[in-house]
């Protein structure tokens, strides 16, 4: 058996029960250690070797069986190949545990494997010294949860490990919501309703995301504000947090985000920094006293700048 030999934060034992049995590995372990993310579970579990089934190693894909003993070993972050850099930060809140920043559309959340410069973590290393939690791995510490290169608005980040299971098991359970500001393509009849449509890769363009059967789950809520001759401007609550789910679902109905060129919103006649598209208000519960935090943004300079276009045409 190859052994992980990392130094160990965190030691999770769980059993599988009969409801579980069946279940794919990494699957099981994402739904009931809400700290971690489905893509750092299958690191842990693949790359890591940090996941025991019965102390063996299995793959992503092991089908659980009916009492089955997982030991999830979290390894301490290790020491971060990512530089620090002296990037001003919109900080809308900060304490001891977390902070609030609201990120420009342009900046990439976190660094990828081609991408490992001039991203919101890099600045955030500056800003916070490093200290941040170690629980997503060493190219996402503190990320709970991302937006787009293009998408602008608030994320909240987490300064430690406390902090950050505290807020994921928020997202988790929808009690911490996230909302957006959006101009779509098109005039939307209704003035609210709910879009619940499973998001995986696209059968065949990889690039993109789209509706797929036996996806995974994703549902967003919106209402409109405005309507124009050949637009609309809505608020979106999102009830789960897919990759370009607000994007997908409204390319969906044949409504795509304005200043959108990978998903056809992109047939403008004014030029938009990014898509119309903001995450504008933050509400969620702070771990150090548990007391409610609502965190409001106006509409950013793109929506305002179209907004004025289509209030004058």
């Amino acid at each position: 058996m190859t052994e992980n030999t990392d130094k160990i934060s965190k030691i999770i034992d769980l059993e599988v029960d009969l409801d579980e049995a069946g279940s794919r590995l990494d699957v099981f372990v994402a739904n009931l250690v809400p700290e971690l993310t489905r893509t750092r579970v299958q690191q842990l579990i693949k790359t890591e070797k940090a996941v025991l089934v019965n102390e063996k190693i299995f793959k992503n894909s092991y089908n659980l069986k009916y009492g089955d003993e997982v030991c999830i070993r979290i390894p301490e972050a290790r020491p971060l190949e990512l530089e620090a850099e002296n990037i001003p930060l919109d900080v809308r809140y900060e304490d001891q545990d977390m902070l609030v920043v609201n990120k420009p559309a342009g900046m990439l959340t976190h660094p990828t494997s081609i991408e490992r410069e001039h991203t919101l973590v890099n600045a955030l290393l500056f800003h916070c010294k490093g200290n941040l939690s170690g629980i997503n791995g060493i190219m996402r510490p503190g990320i709970l949860h991302r937006l787009d290169r293009d998408t602008s608005g608030l994320l909240m980040i987490a300064k430690n490990d406390f902090a950050h299971q505290f807020l994921s098991e928020q997202i988790k359970t929808k009690t911490a919501k996230r909302q957006y500001l959006a101009i779509l393509h098109g005039v939307i009849a209704t003035d609210e309703g709910t879009i619940n449509a499973p998001i995986d890769r696209h059968l065949t363009q990889r690039h993109k995301m789209g509706i797929v059967e036996g996806g995974k789950n994703a549902v967003t809520h919106w209402k409109v504000l405005e309507r124009f001759d050949k637009f609309t401007f809505i608020e979106a609550t999102l009830e789960t947090g897919r990759t370009h789910q607000i994007r997908v679902h409204f390319l969906s109905k044949n409504h795509p985000v304005a200043g959108d060129p990978l998903y056809g919103g992109d047939n403008l006649k004014i030029k938009l920094n990014g898509q119309a598209l903001q995450a504008y208000r933050l509400s969620f519960f702070r771990p150090s006293d548990q007391k409610q935090m609502v965190i409001e943004l106006e509409p950013d300079d793109d929506i305002r700048k179209l907004l004025r276009f289509l209030r004058n045409l």
